[in-house]
């Protein structure tokens, strides 16, 4: 199935969007980019900057019952939009469980939401333009090289992740996951993950769980899976 691209001018989110289109019964391949939003949101709400230049996308996800996880879709989206950061001559490095980095700088948001049956995945690629002035580094592939055309970005973006669906679907997580852990930060990395509740917990990268979990190696030898949360590299 080929990825069906609908580009608007401008709307306020193409998430928002893409939720009511699920809810309307529009069918899984279907994307929707805009070339700026002026509501839109990364995760837990945060605003995302949105200039003509960037990519601003959405499709959704039908879940089948023969589906891996739901959750593990974050992986799948990395996996593709790295591999497509890499088509156009940048090479970027994963954090769990989705942000894309180019010399420890920021390059993408990834925001999964639920609608129904429906898993609507949003992306965002700083193309020409980062912010600054931001609590962490960011950056855009406009400052390693030619900031490319964001629809022929989003059609390359769209053609890769149709193939890493059909392997999550066709042989579960295990090739996702062997290719996240190849293109992630290495084993023994300093990480800090901040949990929901306030807490956080510092430690070192040991690598996924089956179910593409953090694991973290503790201070005192033990390690920790960590389900959800902001991480960040020390």
């Amino acid at each position: 199935m080929t990825a069906v691209i609908r580009t608007v001018a401008e709307t306020g989110s193409t998430n928002a969007d893409m939720a009511a289109l699920a809810r309307s019964g529009t069918p899984e391949g279907v994307w929707l980019r805009a070339e700026r939003q002026n509501a839109g949101k990364g995760r837990q709400g945060r605003a995302w900057e949105s200039p003509v230049g960037n990519l601003y996308i959405s499709t959704l996800i039908r879940l089948r019952p023969s589906d891996p996880p739901a959750a593990t879709l974050a992986l799948v989206a990395a996996v593709a939009l790295e591999e497509t950061v890499r088509t156009f001559g940048v090479s970027a490095m994963l954090k769990w469980p989705n942000d894309l980095l180019v010399d420890g700088a920021k390059l993408s948001g990834i925001l999964l939401e639920r609608v129904e049956d429906a898993v609507i995945l949003g992306i965002g690629v700083n193309l020409a333009h980062h912010p600054e002035g931001l609590d962490r580094a960011t950056t855009s592939l406009a400052a390693h090289g030619p900031a490319p055309d964001p629809q022929v970005f989003a059609e390359t973006l769209g053609e890769s992740f149709e193939r890493w669906l059909a392997r999550w679907r066709g042989e579960g997580l295990v090739s996702v996951r062997e290719r996240w852990l190849a293109r992630a930060h290495p084993p023994g990395t300093a990480l800090t993950a901040r949990l929901a509740d306030g807490s956080a917990v510092d430690g070192l990268f040991d690598g996924l769980t089956g179910e593409g979990a953090l694991i973290l190696r503790l201070a005192d030898g033990g390690r920790r899976a960590i389900h959800a949360g902001d991480v960040f590299l020390l």
